[in-house]
């Protein structure tokens, strides 16, 4: 099984749509074959049976019903929040699990202060539920429309209004780089807070902000696939993050969670082959970091 070298986390991968992905049992045979020790998973109870029972970990499964959480409407809130629950009572019969989303809101153009009113109190309400099952929320920050808990601001005003230690995060270094967020600053104030970390990089392009800056789009140059003018997602190691220092921080607060590689990299995504690639040589990199 593959770990890091500092803090020997263990190493694995975000499961996603690609047809070669599509079979658990014959992906699981993969994994294992290439020392891969975890998975993220989506929704689906008896994949997450399989993986634990294959002696594979789970570093998240991802939530039911995620904008329904942050909607105006009190029903379709009170509904996601039920839903949820029933989502965690039915993974909590394979094990304790993190449950991933982002914070995107039902109604992007509703002013971010009272989205995060409607966050705060259903993420509170499913708080109890969560506590008795010894499950926790694993929020990734990506910065989709209207997003809330991608930047410092909003996380730190999140978990004074929802303390409950089943609210957590899923560290994914790549959104924080693009925004220009540094990432281990907010690992060293959130880093307690960690309970899955993705094995994500961002490659900057001084050229492309020259040429574009932050605010217009482009007018006639192509947009790279899970990039933009000036950045780009990448696997572990082609991007700027410090590994090791992000891995010294957790290990210094006793982080026991898994590292998963999301791969998203126009250098590897798109054939079987170019995505086991680039799977295998962003686990070579953990490794050694």
């Amino acid at each position: 099984m593959s770990v890091t070298r500092t803090g020997g986390f263990t190493i694995g991968f975000r499961r996603f749509g690609s047809p070669w992905q599509k079979d658990i049992s014959a992906l699981i045979d993969w994994a294992k074959a290439n020392e891969f020790g975890a998975m993220d998973l989506s929704r689906d109870p008896g994949d997450a049976k399989a993986v634990v029972q294959a002696g594979l970990r789970i570093g998240t499964v991802d939530l039911c019903e995620a904008r329904g959480m942050i909607s105006p409407d009190p029903a379709k809130r009170k509904d996601a929040v039920a839903r949820n629950a029933e989502h965690v009572k039915a993974f909590a019969a394979v094990g304790p699990m993190n449950h991933f989303l982002a914070m995107i809101p039902e109604k992007a153009d509703l002013p971010r202060a009272e989205n995060f009113k409607y966050m705060v109190e259903s993420f509170c309400e499913l708080a109890s539920v969560l506590e008795k099952h010894n499950a926790r929320i694993a929020i990734e920050g990506w910065p989709g429309p209207g997003a809330l808990c991608c930047t410092p601001e909003t996380c730190r005003a999140f978990f004074k209004e929802c303390p409950s230690s089943a609210m957590g995060i899923n560290y994914d270094p790549s959104h924080l780089i693009r925004m220009g967020i540094d990432p281990l600053r907010f690992l060293r104030e959130f880093g307690r807070r960690v309970v899955n970390v993705h094995g994500k990089d961002t490659e900057l392009s001084a050229e492309g902000q020259y040429e574009f800056g932050r605010e217009q789009q482009p007018t006639f140059a192509k947009v790279p696939f899970c990039g933009w003018t000036s950045w780009r997602y990448t696997i572990p190691g082609h991007g700027v993050m410090s590994w090791v220092e992000g891995f010294r921080i957790l290990q210094s607060i006793g982080y026991k969670g898994c590292v998963c590689i999301e791969l998203e990299d126009a250098s590897f995504n798109g054939s079987e082959a170019g995505e086991k690639m680039g799977l295998i040589q962003g686990c070579r990199f953990l490794q050694g970091c």
